[in-house]
């Protein structure tokens, strides 16, 4: 992993935060980017430079119109290519169909698959071959997730996407694959400070566990390896054999 340099979206925290954390142990040097918490974004660059790693932090609104042209500026004026991409950044909302709005709607797609598709688009001539992109996903796109419709929508268009570009981007060495991560502890789960609440989500998982942010980095690690040259085109379940 050492000479390589990974973008990571909504690096600043949780999942993504592990993921630039974990990636930048390997050797990686490492793009953060976040939306607008520049203070969570300066310290996990603090973090990983404290730990001997090296990495830079980059900021765009991906619900912007032009969140992916200002990303890919602010990643240029620091890099002079990519050999990981990492679309984790997402948000959620958790509510019943017949509250959902249009905007809000629009604002799930553009951050959850405008913006990853977009990125992709512009960043594969910046991406060298042999080169890696991982997708996050989620375990709600395995089961019926009423809960938040919109966000399962968007991670399975993630899914669908991942295999899509695995096919085009295949002839020149690079894996696309997702990973699907089931409940996390992070500041996108507070409810689970309600020990109820946690006790329940434990006991989804064949592990009475609810899971770390280092699980899933653990996996996104391996996949951006070359120990996983000859995986592409997958959904990696990494939801600790949640509701199986």
């Amino acid at each position: 992993m050492r000479d390589k340099t990974a973008l990571v979206t909504g690096g600043s925290r949780g999942i993504g935060r592990a993921i630039a954390v974990r990636l930048a142990a390997d050797g990686t040097r490492v793009a953060v980017h976040y939306g607008n918490n520049e203070t969570a974004a300066k310290q996990t660059v603090d973090d990983i430079r404290a730990a001997g790693g090296d990495a830079f932090a980059v900021q765009a609104d991906l619900a912007a119109a032009d969140a992916v042209e200002t990303l890919w500026a602010a990643f240029d004026h620091e890099a002079d290519g990519l050999d990981i991409l990492v679309n984790n950044a997402g948000i959620t909302r958790q509510q019943p169909l017949a509250e959902v709005t249009p905007e809000w709607f629009d604002q799930i797609v553009a951050v959850n698959v405008k913006a990853p598709f977009f990125l992709i688009q512009q960043g594969v001539r910046r991406l060298r071959d042999g080169g890696r992109i991982v997708n996050i996903s989620s375990g709600v796109t395995r089961i019926a997730f009423p809960e938040d419709a919109p966000y399962a929508m968007t991670k399975g268009a993630l899914n669908t996407l991942t295999l899509a570009l695995a096919k085009e981007l295949g002839p020149r060495g690079i894996t696309v694959n997702s990973v699907a991560p089931g409940i996390i502890e992070t500041e996108m789960n507070d409810w689970l400070e309600d020990p109820e609440a946690a006790r329940q989500a434990a006991s989804y998982s064949v592990f009475g566990r609810v899971g770390q942010p280092g699980d899933i980095a653990d996996v996104v690690a391996f996949l951006a390896s070359d120990d996983a040259r000859w995986v592409s085109g997958q959904v990696v379940d990494a939801t600790g054999g949640s509701r199986l």
